[in-house]
């Protein structure tokens, strides 16, 4: 989506170039290369400017960020949106079971993408679909999409510098112990395009720490944070240690007491990618967790 920032530059910045400036405010290579394409891309006081003007105090520096196109092939289709927070730069939803985050063979018109397209549809600038921590099909909750390539980039790196924190519930077999740190590393199963494992020789190292809410007799809630973001992590890891979580087609196909993983991203904290301002938020237990719980 189209986004304009606009900056009023004080003394401290006076003399400096745009783009060193700009590259402060976490703008990448890419998407000044993108600003210079554009006759408002950047504007001094109005003015037309490329990136190697210097700034001058009281100048005020008015930025636009141009999408050229939505997405490819993600159909916006009509969808209920669970929608926790929205603002100019970022949209953070509750994902329901049973909807993939992007559009694939078979599920064309099914995903959150299309979902989100559809939402997005009425704007006048395109759409482009940016998610930042993707979940897999079966688990829901938390999930944040960068509404343009700014917010994306900042929120991208701050993945990747583990400045994103994470918490999820769960639900598994047998009685765990009341906390602890399970560090294995994580790559994919040789046979399967699609399964993970615990590999200690090819793996990626994967840090999950979990501790339990409460239990039966022969199942525990848990809250867990991650403290790396390995496909399947949580999954794999708890199926290492021998507390599958219930109801997984691809680690534990138990479906007696829920028809999907017991999986939920219950929490989120991160700093505003823009405004820096520090946001957390919350997700209740869907009501098939919920259920089950309720004997826990």
């Amino acid at each position: 989506m189209n986004r304009t920032f606009t900056f009023h530059i004080t003394e401290e910045n006076a003399g400096k170039a745009i783009d060193f400036f700009l590259k402060s405010y976490g703008f990448s290579r890419h998407i000044l290369s993108g600003l210079k394409t554009h006759p408002q891309g950047i504007l001094v006081n109005e003015q037309h400017r490329n990136t190697k003007y210097q700034l001058q105090q009281n100048d005020t520096l008015t930025v636009t960020i141009l999408e050229p196109a939505p997405s490819e092939k993600i159909v916006p289709v009509s969808m209920k949106l669970s929608i926790v927070y929205e603002d100019e730069d970022i949209l953070v939803l509750n994902k329901p079971a049973d909807t993939p985050i992007h559009p694939s063979l078979n599920n064309y018109e099914n995903s959150l993408a299309n979902g989100v397209a559809f939402y997005y549809q009425k704007e006048a600038s395109p759409f482009v679909f940016r998610c930042i921590n993707r979940l897999d099909r079966d688990t829901t909750g938390l999930t944040i999409i960068a509404k343009n390539s700014l917010s994306s980039a900042i929120l991208s790196r701050m993945v990747s510098m583990r400045q994103i924190h994470r918490e999820y519930m769960a639900i598994v077999e047998g009685i765990t112990p009341e906390s602890g740190t399970v560090d294995a590393p994580i790559g994919r199963k040789s046979d399967s395009a699609i399964e993970r494992m615990v590999d200690y020789e090819h793996g990626e190292r994967a840090v999950t720490h979990y501790s339990r809410i409460s239990h039966s007799s022969t199942h525990s809630l848990l809250k867990l944070q991650l403290e790396t973001g390995r496909t399947h992590q949580i999954r794999v890891h708890m199926k290492h240690i021998g507390y599958p979580l219930i109801g997984d087609y691809l680690y534990n196909p138990d479906f007696s007491k829920i028809k999907r993983q017991a999986l939920h991203s219950c929490r989120l904290t991160f700093t505003h990618p823009i405004t820096g301002v520090p946001l957390e938020f919350t997700a209740p237990l869907p009501e098939d967790m919920k259920v089950i719980t309720c004997s826990l």
